[in-house]
Order: structure tokens, then sequence, then C-alpha cells
């Protein structure tokens, strides 16, 4: 059965403890683990912190922290703490996300990303064994560093995004698994059989690949409202987060609308951009609507062959008031 998750929101709550609260209200509904990320706005080390002291048995996980603000030994140090103080309930979400927050917010080179990304996968894991870490990569060099502390046991699982064939290949032969974000069914299918592949190049499994598909969701009484809430998320992601996930979207042949919406958000002209995100691309990126509909959309969505956790996200306009209709509307069975 496919699990259900919850992507804490990054915007719109006014205090540490508001969106820890969302976090405790997912475990009392069933959830099975809470993602955060980390953007612009609160850490996720401090936020997955608090909410391990607040609940109980709900996994935390990060979705996704990039692999330059912070070097890979750290990386590893914090996954090892982060498993400690949880219990045992850490799983680390890591990935180079895009030059617009490496070069813009964290003024970073954004190179090598992908080889990037492997190196740290391969330092993190040496970080958690506990052994001294002597490590000399293209990207990355380490030099006879070793956890003062014992081994987190045990040692907490490394997932990494991608959106292109080569990222969700590299997921597949070196991740214990992938974070699929801004995909169609159909974009997400062809993405698969690169984690397939690259499942196959590492002489493993691919079902041994976690896949957590986040899926953007609204539901309230007023499924237009919902709707609204949600095409604005899309537009915003689409036309405002550099050229990512246009050019995502554009690979999954929505190319035309990919365009419309950046070219429009560029511009300055978001209610144009908003307005280009149709009811057929709504549908196809999202769940959002009357609690009904938003129920069968994620139905459908749980329902595609690969997927193993759908990790419900709220639009980035969305109050608490709808965040928590939301997860009560989708929680699990």
């Amino acid at each position: 059965m496919t699990r259900r998750t919850v992507h804490l929101p990054v915007a719109a709550q006014d205090s540490l403890d508001d969106v820890v609260g969302i976090g405790e209200r997912a475990e009392r509904l069933g959830y099975d683990r809470v993602w955060f990320p980390e953007t612009w706005g609160r850490d996720a080390v401090t936020t997955l912190a608090a909410l391990a002291d607040r609940t109980d048995t709900i996994g935390v996980g990060t979705s996704i922290v990039n692999t330059y603000s912070r070097s890979a030994a750290l990386l590893g140090q914090t996954a090892a703490t982060l498993q400690e103080h949880s219990g045992g309930r850490f799983r680390l979400g890591l990935g180079p996300s895009g030059p617009a927050v490496i070069e813009g917010w964290h003024g970073e080179d954004f190179g090598n990303p992908l080889k990037r990304t492997r190196e740290y996968v391969e330092v993190v894991r040496q970080v958690l064994s506990g052994d001294q870490v002597d490590y000399d990569g293209d990207v990355v060099q380490t030099r006879g560093f070793r956890l003062r502390q014992g081994a987190p046991e045990p040692a907490p699982e490394i997932d990494v995004t991608g959106m292109g064939p080569k990222a969700v290949e590299l997921a597949g032969r070196f991740a214990d698994g992938w974070h699929a974000l801004m995909f169609t069914q159909a974009g997400f299918e062809e993405r698969y059989a690169d984690l397939q592949r690259g499942a196959d190049l590492g002489d493993r499994d691919v079902e041994d690949v976690q896949t957590t598909f986040v899926l953007p969701c609204c539901a309230l009484d007023d499924g237009e409202r919902a709707r609204d809430l949600a095409r604005q998320h899309l537009a915003f992601y689409v036309g405002g987060m550099g050229t990512f996930y246009r050019d995502a979207l554009a690979r999954q042949g929505y190319e035309d609308a990919a365009e419309t919406i950046h070219g429009a958000w560029q511009d300055g002209d978001q209610e144009r951009a908003v307005a280009a995100v149709s009811d057929d691309l709504l549908d196809a990126l999202a769940a959002a609507g009357t609690p009904e509909q938003v129920r069968e959309r994620v139905a459908d969505f749980a329902a595609v062959e690969g997927i193993d956790a759908i990790a419900v996200s709220f639009p980035r306009a969305a109050d608490r008031a709808v965040i928590d209709e939301t997860l009560a509307v989708v929680a699990p069975e």
C-alpha cells in the first residue's frame, strides 16, 4: 500500500510552533513521515529537532537540503545527530537544488551538480559508518574525519531528488530513495524508467529504492478557491524559481505553457502567469478542489506503479485552516 507522508510548508506560517504543530497533527492523523524542505525560511535542522521533541512515532526527514551550503562531512554529522535525537526516525533527503538558490542566495558556483550529489552520498555514508573518512573526489575532499560519538544504529537512509534523466538514474544507482517533484503521471513514468536503469547499473533492485512523490494538494468545500491556491503555487514555481521547473515541465510535453508561465512571471505579470496554468495542467500536477475531487485525484497518483509514498504538500499561500482541512481530507485510512 502506498504510504502517506507530509511535506511541511516553508511559507505562510507565523512561527516555528505553527510548523511543528502541523507535524504533530500529521502524527495524530496517522501519516508515516513528515518532510521539511529548506529554502529561504526556517532551517531544516532546527525545525526537525523541534518536531522530534514533540512527536513520538512519525518519521522525520529533509526534503531537501542542498549540497552546497553545507559540507558533506557536516551533513553526515547532522544526519547522525538527528538520527540520535529522533530515536532512529530520521531520513536524509539531499540534492543540488538549482542555480537560482545556490548562486543567487548562497553565492556558490552551481557546478557539477550530479557529480557533487553522488560524492555527497558517498561521503555522508562513510561518515555515518563511524569509520575514518579519507575521500579524494573531484568535488569533495575530506581527510581524517571521524565521528567522535558512536555511529548511529541504524544509519539513516539517504534519498536524493532529481528531475532530469541523469539525475534520476543517479538516484537509482546510488541512493536509498528518490524524491519526485513537479511531475505529471506520464512524466513520472518516463523518469521511473531512468530510475530502473540506474538500479540496473548499480546491480540493485529498483524496488529497494524508495520513491516519494511530492504532490501539491488543496481540499476545500469551496473547490474553486482550492484550485486557485494550487494554481498560484504552480505558477510561482514554474515562473519564479529560475528555469529549473520550467525546463522540467517542458520535458513533460508542456513546453508552450511552461514558456508562457515563466515569461509572464519574469515580466512581472503574475496574473497572466497564473491564468496560464490551465485546468488540464493543474489536474496533471496537483490534487485540488473539493474533498471528493482531491481524494479521487490522490488515489489516482497513489495507484501509479513505482510510487511508494505520496508526500502531501500545500500551496505556498495556504493558511493553517486550509492546511488542516487538507491534511484531514487526505489522511491515511
